[in-house]
């Protein structure tokens, strides 16, 4: 009897293994060009949405209602200074924070004008070739010799300077902490080889940001947020003989929330902080807390 019910715990772990591994009803496989080998692929891309995207949305809505002239903001360098690193991944946060912020400061367009800064290289090649006569748009442009005063067709563009508008303020700062493990726990159990574990654990990023004055250089207000992250695990496990035949069936599910994810929440909720410092229009009036789980945002 008690080896029935042992063969029986096998199978229904098995069963619970093959259930874990199931593949979702969204994979599929496709040859996207004829003779190719069929690639795997699952969901289609969609916007990269967070809990905090209405709430940017909202107060792009409110600046925008009011009668004030819209500022100027630019995002200059929010670099990664937690230094961790893997030798397999390399950097364990993510480079792109300035990227991430001018995203986030896209949804406040046009309540708020917004400039890059970040990266400049393709308009300052512009300007350089306008700068030595070279860059054109394939039509004639009239230009006035300084010396003698006449009126000649040039096919190059003329630049007279001034088209390069000045920001108000400007954001920057870093990613400046992630702490691996600040809690966790769990529990195993095992008897005669056949056993159960679960396991819960909270990490956490933080960073800081700094809203200044493009002209003065003053700054005018400055956040640090952290987000915590959570993950847990759970799993299940046989591993023994029954009759001449060993048993090793292993099964489990692990989760956890995605760090990047985390760090752009962090930034968008750094901006809705520093933001109205420089505008003058809280944001109150738009809920800057996140759904709670289980809800849609």
């Amino acid at each position: 009897m008690t080896r029935r019910i042992m063969r029986f715990s096998a199978i229904v772990s098995l069963c619970t293994v093959a259930a874990c591994a199931a593949v979702p009803n969204d994979i599929r496989r496709e040859a996207l060009n004829d003779g190719d080998v069929p690639l795997l692929l699952s969901s289609k891309p969609t916007s990269n949405v967070t809990p905090f995207t209405k709430q940017l949305v909202c107060y792009g809505e409110q600046l925008k209602s009011g009668n004030s002239k819209p500022v100027a903001i630019a995002v200059g360098n929010i670099r990664d200074y937690t230094g961790k690193q893997s030798d397999l991944e390399g950097y364990l946060v993510t480079q792109g924070g300035a990227l991430m912020a001018y995203t986030a400061l896209g949804h406040l367009v046009p309540g708020i004008s917004l400039y890059e800064r970040f990266d400049t290289q393709i308009a300052d090649a512009e300007l350089a070739y306008l700068a030595n006569r070279q860059l054109g748009n394939g039509g004639q442009h009239e230009t006035v010799d300084q010396q003698t005063g006449e009126t000649n067709q040039v096919p190059w563009m003329p630049y007279y300077g001034g088209s390069v508008l000045q920001s108000d303020y400007f954001i920057v700062g870093g990613i400046t902490e992630l702490n691996f493990n600040i809690q966790s726990g769990g529990a195993e159990l095992g008897i005669s080889g056949i056993g159960a574990k679960a396991r819960i654990y909270t990490m956490n990023v933080g960073l800081d940001l700094r809203i200044v004055g493009s002209q003065s250089l003053r700054v005018h207000d400055t956040v640090s947020i952290q987000k915590q992250i959570t993950g847990y695990e759970v799993g299940a496990d046989i591993f023994r003989f029954f009759d001449d035949t060993l048993w090793d069936v292993n099964s489990g599910a692990k989760n956890q929330e995605p760090l990047h994810l985390a760090v752009r929440m962090a930034i968008e909720s750094a901006l809705l902080e520093i933001v109205p410092t420089v505008t003058g229009v809280p944001a109150e009036n738009c809920d800057q807390s996140p759904p709670p789980i289980g809800q849609t945002m």
